[in-house]
């Protein structure tokens, strides 16, 4: 009896073991595959690839999340490369080659997938249209005497309406339309072709609305609710736009407000804004459509979120002397407490970039130079090529080199 006691307890022994060990390994490859961390909590691993594009003349690079493909655009056609096979797997031309304003407009990697999402507009086929307009009344004739039978003492006064004639007028509508498109790209090392979809607004005129307003500016994506903002732009005027899980097309912005960046909360979809509404500049969060401010400081610019965390810098003079955080709660309130992590001087001009790391690192950097904030230390690390880019997880360094007729790619660990 003992013995099969002793025997039971190992085998319930050995697969607790065997279960620990198993979720264990889920949850490590669920962080690798989220971009998280790495099995051992560390940075996610790295590429060190090599490829040589075909073109000298690219612009607005982007690597996807696994680091096997690049997004770019050449002389107004969007091409995605395969950094392993060295060859371009897709691309869509613009429908007028003189119209800058027609094609693809803008695009952005999701950071869990390797799916590219971008807008493409073209001239609308139904911008001028034709419509019956009907009088509201109908036209009555003159009244006019029936006899009832032939006994004229018996005769009735009748009226008659006269068929409405319609009038034909014209209608005029956004001049081009911008349809949404997911594209979705195989295992880097197989052959299959990419699925390129076309996403339907609803209702339909969801296009227009976007095109209405000119020229696509910022787009951001929240991966847990699947909703997507962007700010467009026409001359003075902005607005920002929702475009929810259904393809559903809203406007959030106040009359007269200015957005210059923009970030969602990767937990929450919590949208933060810089606001600017005449003099007055503030850090604003949008959740449910409802408006909370988050910082009344007019130096105060929206950095990025991460991992539970709203990093927020304080800009003077085109110096960033200041970051500060607050939590990213699924409930924001108003005016939290805001903590300062590291005060110092960075350049932070238009001509900068930044992001928020895997690891809270915030990444502030240019073609020359990237300056690394972490645990309240600043880092400054020297970058060559003609044209850096940093991936979306802040581990990777994508260097670009111009020769000739050609570029030269080269993906590396970004050093801190």
């Amino acid at each position: 009896m003992k013995k099969r006691l002793r025997t039971l307890v190992v085998w319930i022994l050995v697969s607790l073991m065997l279960q620990f060990g198993g979720y264990t390994l889920l949850n490590n490859q669920i962080k690798q595959v989220m971009g998280l961390t790495g099995a051992d909590g560390e940075a996610p691993i790295t590429s060190q690839l090599k490829a040589t594009i075909p073109s000298s003349n690219i612009t607005n690079i982007q690597v996807s999340y696994a680091k096997d493909y690049l997004a770019y655009s050449e002389n107004g056609t969007l091409k995605i490369f395969n950094l392993k096979k060295a060859a371009v797997v897709f691309e869509k031309k613009s429908p007028a080659a003189t119209d800058q304003t027609l094609g693809v407009v803008t695009y952005q990697w999701l950071p869990d997938r390797n799916i590219l999402l971008y807008f493409y507009a073209k001239k609308n086929p139904n911008a001028v249209t034709t419509v019956k307009v009907y009088p509201s009344k109908p036209k009555i004739s003159t009244p006019s005497i029936e006899p009832k039978t032939e006994d004229p003492n018996q005769a009735k006064i009748v009226t008659k309406e006269v068929p409405a004639v319609p009038k034909l007028e014209k209608r005029y509508g956004s001049p081009q339309i911008t349809e949404l498109y997911s594209l979705e790209l195989p295992n880097s090392d197989e052959d299959a072709a990419p699925d390129d979809n076309l996403n339907t607004f609803d209702p339909p005129s969801g296009g227009e609305e976007i095109s209405e307003g000119g020229k696509i500016e910022k787009f951001v994506v929240s991966t847990t609710t699947n909703l997507m903002y962007l700010t467009v732009s026409n001359g003075s005027t902005q607005q920002l736009m929702k475009i929810d899980v259904m393809k559903k097309v809203t406007t959030l912005n106040k009359s007269k407000e200015l957005i210059d960046n923009m970030a969602t909360s990767d937990r929450y979809g919590t949208l933060y804004i810089d606001s600017k509404v005449g003099v007055a500049q503030q850090v604003v969060a949008i959740n449910n459509d409802k408006r909370l401010v988050i910082s009344k400081n007019s130096n105060d610019r929206i950095l990025g979120v991460r991992n539970g965390k709203v990093y927020i810098g304080e800009v003077e003079n085109n110096q960033l002397v200041k970051l500060k955080t607050t939590a990213d709660l699924q409930v924001m309130k108003e005016n939290p407490t805001l903590k300062t992590e590291w005060e110092g001087t960075i350049p932070f001009n238009q001509k900068v970039r930044t992001l928020i790391g895997v690891t809270g690192q915030l990444i502030v950097y240019d073609d020359q130079t990237a300056n690394i904030i972490k645990d309240g230390k600043l880092t400054t690390t020297n970058l060559q090529g003609d044209e850096n880019y940093v991936t979306v997880d802040g581990v990777e360094l994508i260097q670009l080199t111009r020769s000739g007729t050609s570029s030269l790619v080269e993906l590396q660990p970004l050093k801190v």
